[in-house]
């Protein structure tokens, strides 16, 4: 196979993948609990969050790839087992079911996270005048935000 050579300096290239690596974690940790809390949630609030959930932890499947392929783009090899997600990940797993209103503090929580994440990687890609990965973590961020706003204002 021949040297990558898509005019960002190789350094530059690997930080911005090590930074998508954690963006790929914190995605795919807060997928994991958006897809048990779906399975999990009871309570007056039930259909809504159910239903909302699962539209959440279907972006969230199609982002995951979309990162992982990034990475890949970059001529870097893409973390694939829980194990090595789970040390990159700032999301915390959660242990037990909480109620309706708890998961929607945890999963706000987990959409702030990645904004957060979103904002270091989108730095690195600039820098680097990175234009697809900072247009990924831009539109990830701008993603994020909302879904963030919507869960915060159900236990307004």
């Amino acid at each position: 196979m021949s040297k990558i050579d898509i005019g960002i300096k190789e350094s530059d290239r690997l930080e911005i993948a090590e930074g998508l690596k954690h963006l790929l974690a914190d995605s795919y940790t807060l997928y994991l609990q958006t897809h048990n809390f779906h399975w999990n949630v009871e309570g007056p609030q039930f259909r809504e969050l159910h239903l909302m959930f699962e539209e959440h932890y279907t972006e969230l499947a199609l982002a995951v790839d979309e990162v992982a392929e990034r990475i890949r783009t970059l001529d870097v090899p893409a973390p694939g087992t829980y194990k090595e997600l789970s040390t990159l990940s700032a999301i915390k797993e959660v242990d037990g079911v909480p109620d309706g209103k708890t998961m929607v503090n945890i999963l706000t929580a987990g959409h702030e996270q990645l904004v957060k994440t979103c904002r270091k990687v989108l730095k690195l890609a600039q820098d680097a005048n990175d234009e697809s990965t900072a247009a990924l973590a831009s539109d990830r961020m701008r993603i994020h935000e909302k879904t963030a706003w919507m869960l915060r204002v159900l236990n307004k």
